[in-house]
């Protein structure tokens, strides 16, 4: 059974950074692809960065130069470090992750979402 639990959100000033953690279990992490996603108040899911099976990563327009994504196989464990944060990073962010038979990016097609976790970025 697949388990995403992410952990690390909250409260920051613009300019600030933040780092957000996923511990996942249930599967073989080289078998899947993982990616973070957000979902701002009146907005679609969409997601910020992913790493598919080959180690490949993805980053959306909006987050390039300011968001890395990464893995700790030996701690099972997806990150996201934020910096230069701007209102308009505010969302709910979520963990997911798919087997990815074919290729998903950053859409939010994902089979596997974990709670997700509150950022809120104040001006």
């Amino acid at each position: 059974q697949v388990e995403l639990v992410e952990s690390g959100g909250g409260s920051v000033q613009a300019g600030g950074s933040l780092g957000l953690s996923c511990v996942h279990s249930g599967f073989i992490y080289s078998d899947y692809c993982m990616g973070w996603f957000r979902e701002a108040p009146g907005k679609e899911r969409w997601g910020v960065a992913m790493i598919d099976k080959n180690g490949l990563v993805v980053y959306a327009e909006s987050v390039k130069g300011r968001f890395n994504i990464s893995h700790d196989s030996a701690k099972n464990t997806l990150y996201l470090q934020m910096n230069s944060l701007t209102p308009e990073d505010t969302a709910i962010y979520y963990c997911a992750a798919d087997p990815c038979p074919i290729w998903l990016g950053l859409r939010p097609l994902y089979n596997h979402w974990g709670q997700g976790t509150q950022v809120t970025v104040s001006s």
